[in-house]
């Protein structure tokens, strides 16, 4: 079951969905459902930030990838 909200919109705002639903040819709920999936994908959940490929492969070093000292002198 779809869910409805309610917003206030100052004077720029409603402009802005205005030319979005001309250009478009959008309603207006269609262009703030895209507008919030858009917003949602640009803020992902944080968790913990790795290195891609990190334990891919068996150096013997647990944190060979995250400990800035092993890095140290590398691409001199």
């Amino acid at each position: 079951m779809p869910t409805s909200i309610q917003a206030r919109l100052d004077k720029e705002t409603e402009q802005a969905l205005a030319r979005l639903v001309r250009r478009l040819g959008w309603t207006p709920s269609r262009a703030v459902r895209e507008g919030l999936r858009l917003l949602a994908a640009c803020y992902v959940p944080k968790g913990r930030r790795t290195v891609i490929g990190q334990g891919k492969f068996a150096s013997g070093v647990g944190d060979l990838a995250s400990n800035k000292a092993h890095l140290r002198g590398f691409g001199k």
